[in-house]
């Protein structure tokens, strides 16, 4: 089991007030809550991306909260999915693994694997400012996880998609990440994502959960 502890801080506005949260060590786990509940500030603590003074994250017994963010080895998707436009879906899926030093015939083997996967072949060599909206959030689910991740993280993925489009981009993020087994934490506010993903969830309402 991989959890969080001593998630609490006293932003003065808001109160994040998480003694202990467990992650599911396969599958999703679903942060889910209403907008302005504490899941942004979570996940931005869970990066590194906000500072809280005391916290733990234990992933098979190391604490990731005492790494820097680049060391924490975490495969991220954000809401905005912040893919590089002048570079093509293949460049920056392997920017990512070259960031993490991932050896080349290793990435080649991944890279293919990907495509198929997440049906990409048709607009690898694109530039990213031409995708589609479903096209970029491929994209950045392949980038994150071409890393090589202990964990991923994922910020709202469906959430600029049509609902034809989120539909069969869950069944896509189910599948790769049983295939990848990689666990997972998903935070949103549709619970037609806790019903199609959820392994585990973790209501959160008002900096807390319940």
């Amino acid at each position: 089991m991989s959890y969080v502890e001593n998630l609490c801080r006293d932003f003065g506005d808001f109160k994040l007030d998480i003694p202990q949260m467990n992650l599911a060590e396969k599958g999703v786990t679903v942060l889910w809550g209403p907008s302005g509940s504490g899941k942004t500030t979570v996940f931005r603590s869970l990066l590194g991306l906000e500072k809280i003074s005391g916290m733990k994250w234990f992933v098979h017994g190391e604490d990731l909260a005492l790494l820097a963010p680049p060391q924490r080895r975490l495969g991220v998707v954000f809401q905005s999915l912040d893919l590089f436009p002048h570079m093509t879906a293949r460049q920056n899926i392997q920017f990512a693994a070259e960031a993490r030093q991932v050896p080349v015939e290793k990435f080649k083997h991944q890279l293919q694997h990907l495509v198929e996967t997440l049906d990409m072949k048709s607009f690898l060599d694109r530039p990213a400012q031409i995708l589609s909206g479903g096209e970029k959030q491929r994209v950045a689910l392949a980038r994150a996880l071409a890393g090589q991740p202990r964990f991923l993280l994922l910020d709202e993925p469906f959430s600029a998609l049509d609902e034809d489009l989120r539909k069969e981009s869950r069944q896509l993020i189910k599948k790769i990440i049983s295939e990848e087994n990689i666990p997972t934490l998903l935070v949103t506010h549709d619970r037609q994502d806790v019903d199609v993903l959820a392994e585990k969830v973790c209501r959160i309402e008002h900096g807390r959960l319940i």
